[in-house]
Order: C-alpha cells, then structure tokens, then sequence
C-alpha cells in the first residue's frame, strides 16, 4: 500500500501538464496559470486525505482549479506587486530604421544642450556612473550634479516630446 504522500505525488505528477493546459485555457496567460496551478496544487497538498476519498478526484481538482482563478481574479486588486518601478509598456517591433531614427533624435536633443548637462546625462545614464563618481569626475558638487541632471533631463524630453516620466514620480 502507497502513503499518502507518494499517493500525492503520483496524482501530481501524472496531471501536472493537463492542469497547467486547462488553467491557461482559462485564463490566457501562462504565468497566471502557474500561479493558479501552484496554487490549487498546494490546497490540494493539504487536503490531500480528504480529496483523495472524493468518488471522482479529477473533477475536484478542476473545482479547485477553478475556484483559485475565481479567487485570484477577484482578488488580484489587494495583491502586492513586488516592483521596484512601474513596468514600462510594451513596445511594437523596432526596425533597425527606427533604432537609427530614434538614435538620431536622442544625438540631436542631447547637441542642444549646454556643455554640463550633456555632460552629466552621458556620465550619468550612459557610461552608468554614480552620483558621486559623476560629480568627481566634473569637478563639482553632488548638489549641482542633481540639478543639471534634472534640467538636462527636462530639455530633453522637450525636445523629443516625451510627456511623462517613465515610472518615477517627479519631486
């Protein structure tokens, strides 16, 4: 006679595949239906003694299945979300053509700043240097860093027609 446990596994094991299927058809997106699946499968851990007695354990766990989509659609408001930012929208296929039309626009925005504020986007965003090493290497404050960074970054975004900032709250 199989424990319980290896009864479990056994179950798990040999639909894995087939609930995974059935909540992504559900529900549409593949992470989503991990996490259902994760989830029912947990619960199922837990009340595996009683599930395993029910006359049909297949339709239980769909119930269960679907009673954790039901669940995780309903709740998904009151969910943390464990970002540190806003993640930036998806973006439609870039052709090479605009890879080099939006270079040119960037190369154009920064040629119409003064000196310091190209200076110190370059250093900042583009060779990834701290705000220390960035002011260090300007001969400067951190404090003026700060404030050509933001005025740099205005400009910059007037010119290229950005309206928004892209997951920052500005000060």
């Amino acid at each position: 006679m199989v424990d319980a446990e290896g009864q479990f596994v056994e179950y798990v094991s040999a639909r894995l595949r087939s609930l995974h299927r059935t909540a992504f058809l559900m529900c549409g997106d593949a992470h989503l239906a991990d996490d259902v699946v994760q989830q029912t499968i947990t619960a199922l851990y837990v009340n595996w003694r009683r599930v395993s007695r029910a006359d049909n354990v297949d339709a239980y766990v769909h119930r269960m299945l679907v009673h954790k989509l039901v669940d995780e659609k309903r709740l998904s408001w009151s969910k943390v979300r464990l970002l540190g930012s806003t993640p930036e929208p998806e973006r439609s296929p870039v052709t090479p053509h605009d890879e080099l039309a939006e270079r040119d626009s960037l190369v154009a925005a920064l040629a119409n700043l003064p000196r310091g504020q190209r200076t110190v986007l370059v250093l900042r965003f583009l060779c990834d240097l701290s705000l220390a090493d960035t002011a260090a290497a300007m001969g400067c404050s951190e404090g003026n860093v700060k404030s050509q960074t933001a005025r740099a970054l205005v400009a910059v975004r007037h010119v290229l027609g950005v309206t928004e900032m892209s997951g920052r709250n500005p000060r």
